[in-house]
């Protein structure tokens, strides 16, 4: 079982992009549940990301809206994942 870890600049993030849309926060925690079942749901998008960037992932939440997490694994049986940013394609890459 996958387990998330919410990192503070996520946070601050996650709270900026849905304060004006709780429909937005709808989608993303449903993506969230995706990510957990599932990192690599073709629905999601996940790619690896390069250059600074290199060795962090990104999946699709709608058009314009990524979310940046990390795979580490996480004592005893349990991968973890570590969300770092949310944002537009421009903002977090």
């Amino acid at each position: 079982m996958r387990r998330l870890v919410w990192e503070a600049s996520f946070r601050r993030a996650f709270k900026q992009r849905t304060r004006r849309d709780p429909a937005l926060q709808e989608r993303i925690l449903d993506v969230l549940d995706m990510l957990v079942e599932n990192p690599f749901d073709p629905e999601l998008k996940t790619h690896k990301l390069r250059g600074q960037l290199a060795g962090l992932w990104a999946c699709w939440v709608e058009y314009d809206c990524r979310i940046v997490f990390v795979l580490s694994p996480d004592p005893p049986n349990e991968d973890a994942i570590v969300l770092a940013d949310i944002g537009s394609h421009d903002e977090v890459y």
